[in-house]
């Protein structure tokens, strides 16, 4: 099963852009209106900056630093969430959090991306969260950065189990198979086989009456009778 998540914006809370972009780290330039929670940290109103970690083994670790990137305020483990449509804007989405908590966030989508970073929250958090949304929520439990990206990532459900996560459920869904063209199509479109060709016979059938011949037999046999009774009678 695969999943997208639709971005829920408050007016003025919070606003992304993609300036000084990087494709590679997918830099944003985050502006929060209101105080959110992320793992690991609360963000107070202000601008921050998130992006991917420099690591070419594990694109799914996320850092989250001041506007002046001189200081990291928290570093988490993600995992891909897969989206059929991608937009021309920064997206994130958010989970729904017990009143008087500050928001959650999700996951975050970069411009014209299919896949985003979705967030694993401690296990604590994230039971608290699953117990709100009647949903699982990735978890991991990782006390320093160098362990992120061997950590393993669970599901824990609002029971507090932990069970293994289901990549499967992340994947892209496969593409629809291509329809094969009917066989009476391919019939149609064979060439056609030419018409059998009738022998000729070998003697042609005889069609001409023998009543003709015997009338003119007939006639020459009465004028030779005529011609022989003629010199007779000299």
């Amino acid at each position: 099963m695969w999943r997208t998540f639709v971005c829920t914006v408050g007016c003025l809370a919070l606003t992304a852009t993609a300036a000084w972009a990087d494709d590679w780290n997918k830099k944003t330039v985050l502006t929060v209106g209101e105080t959110i929670q992320v793992p690991g940290a609360i963000l107070e109103p202000g601008k921050y900056v998130i992006k991917l970690r420099d690591s070419l083994s594990n694109r799914h670790i996320v850092s989250i630093l001041n506007e002046r990137e001189d200081h990291v305020f928290t570093t988490i483990l993600a995992i891909p969430n897969y989206r059929l449509n991608p937009t021309a804007n920064t997206e994130f989405a958010w989970w729904e959090v017990p009143a008087g908590n500050p928001r959650a966030l999700r996951a975050w989508f970069y411009p014209g991306d299919n896949f985003g970073q979705e967030f694993a929250y401690p296990k604590g958090l994230a039971v608290k969260i699953a117990q709100q949304t009647h949903q699982p929520v990735p978890s991991v439990e990782a006390a320093k950065v160098e362990e992120l990206p061997m950590a393993p990532v669970k599901i824990v459900e609002e029971t507090g189990v932990e069970k293994p996560l289901n990549w499967e459920a992340y994947r892209p869904p496969e593409p629809a198979p291509v329809e094969t063209q009917e066989l009476a199509e391919e019939t149609e479109a064979a060439p056609q086989a030419a018409p059998a060709v009738e022998p000729v016979p070998a003697a042609l059938p005889k069609t001409a009456s023998p009543f003709p011949l015997l009338g003119l037999g007939g006639a020459l046999a009465l004028l030779a009778g005529m011609g022989l009774r003629l010199y007779n009678g000299r």
